[in-house]
């Protein structure tokens, strides 16, 4: 007797199954940079690394998902959803948690110094931002909703409205990061040019995590749209 894949049997469900698993795990990851900035402003350089350690475990967890949803997805879906919208929206979410390991690789690699003044709006950002992937999350969530009502209706109406609601937090990380760097650059004459570098760069990272979400949000109203 052949042995069925279990994964693949998911898309006899639905095809949105593993593309939520996989945003999910995505999530886990974004929540884990909110515990490594914590552990970093606490200069506990220990959990900081423990936290790297759980976030690149997660993203080869994304990774495996990803690579099985694309190696069983059909090569087209009996709904009004075309396979290169899944497979896009489920890159940008594979975006979010390559994010989260290189935002934490960076922290263990070279030992960041917070400065007080900016220990707080830094953690008020990273917050901010993984309000955008948790929003992300829950409108992936509301896919297989979406294809019960035809993409119409009050579900639908819903889903735009949680997108709106996206896109408001993801406006609110572009205030907060524009702030964080002209404090960043208030302070450049205490600093090493190199950590002014570092710090720039970094800060542009957490908010890519906002950035992918709110694509991840604008690629479903795509798809309502349709």
């Amino acid at each position: 007797m052949v042995g069925s894949n279990p994964f693949a049997s998911l898309f006899g469900r639905s095809p949105f199954k593993p593309l939520q698993e996989h945003m999910r795990t995505v999530l886990k990851s974004a929540i884990q940079v909110t515990l490594i900035f914590e552990a970093l402003c606490d200069e506990d350089h220990t959990k900081v690394s423990a936290v790297r350690d759980k976030i690149s475990e997660l993203e080869g967890t994304a990774d495996t998902i990803k690579n099985e949803m694309r190696a069983h997805l059909p090569k087209s879906l009996l709904m009004p959803v075309d396979r290169r919208d899944l497979l896009e929206i489920l890159d940008l979410q594979d975006s979010i948690a390559d994010t989260a390991k290189h935002i934490a690789d960076l922290l263990v690699e070279r030992r960041m110094e917070v400065l007080d003044d900016m220990r707080q709006p830094l953690l008020d950002m990273v917050r901010r931002c993984v309000d955008a992937c948790d929003q992300a999350a829950h409108i992936i969530g509301r896919l297989d909703e979406l294809v019960e009502t035809g993409f119409r209706g009050r579900e639908s109406d819903g889903v735009m409205d949680m997108v709106e609601q996206l896109n408001k937090i993801e406006s609110d990380t572009d205030r907060m990061e524009l702030d964080l760097i002209r404090s960043l650059f208030a302070n450049e004459d205490n600093m090493k040019p190199v950590s002014v570098v570092f710090w720039y760069n970094l800060i542009g990272m957490v908010g890519e995590l906002a950035d992918y979400s709110e694509k991840v949000g604008n690629r479903v109203r795509l798809l309502l749209a349709r």
